[in-house]
């Protein structure tokens, strides 16, 4: 081991551009060449739904120039998704994961939260809204989003009714939406926004994943996106 260390601190030391390499495999984790991971979504997007012109997928990144989703064709039960996103300045998106009804997907669907949370009308918001939240129902127990401009990574772990989310390295939610038996309340007695009509307890645990587009004028960017089936 001391053997090998002292051999890539040498080859850093002569090749930088080895230590790059080193590092970027480092930071992207286990997936890329991995068995069972694909791509969420066709480089030509011929696998996805979304309104004509909206999406793009230039250079590896997608991104959209409204405030539309974007959808897979397929229909997903148990799942681990991963993916790298960038913020803009008071940017709001969302991974969409279970949704049955793409026409009225917001009560039909659960939304983990993408947000600027150092933008002030979200730093405000109330917590069920900010990064990492299962939005509406369920506040991140930490905040550990990277400023406007530095690329994220989430890890979403979807398996029948267990959710967990993964920000940057780090846990952030984890649901049982058996408890959800309510469209009003969350389980510590916290207010559902009026529009989340549909019990978590009573969705479906299968369903399309979608992203949301530019919503509140501001751009959302993603990379690297991966799911493996059947976890």
């Amino acid at each position: 081991m001391k053997i090998a260390t002292t051999l890539l601190a040498i080859l850093g030391l002569f090749c930088p551009a080895f230590l790059v390499a080193q590092q970027t495999f480092e930071t992207a984790g286990s997936h890329p060449g991995s068995v069972n991971w694909n791509d969420l979504f066709a480089a030509d997007l011929s696998d996805a739904e979304f309104p004509a012109g909206v999406w793009t997928f230039a250079d590896g990144i997608l991104t959209a120039s409204e405030d539309q989703c974007i959808w897979t064709k397929k229909d997903y039960g148990n799942f681990v998704l991963d993916l790298e996103f960038k913020t803009a300045e008071g940017t709001n998106s969302g991974v969409i994961v279970y949704c049955t009804n793409l026409e009225n997907w917001i009560p039909n669907s659960v939304e983990i939260q993408i947000a600027d949370d150092y933008a002030k009308q979200w730093a405000e918001s109330p917590n069920t809204w900010q990064c990492g939240a299962i939005f509406g129902h369920l506040a991140p127990v930490k905040s550990m989003v990277k400023r406007p401009g530095e690329w994220n990574r989430f890890t979403i772990t979807c398996k029948g009714q267990n959710i967990k989310v993964m920000l940057n390295g780090e846990q952030v939610n984890e649901m049982n939406m058996a408890l959800w038996t309510s469209a009003k309340t969350n389980p510590d007695g916290s207010e559902i926004p009026s529009w989340l009509s549909t019990p978590f307890a009573k969705l479906a645990t299968h369903g399309h994943i979608g992203l949301q587009g530019k919503h509140a004028g501001a751009p959302i960017y993603f990379r690297n996106l991966k799911i493996k089936e059947g976890e």
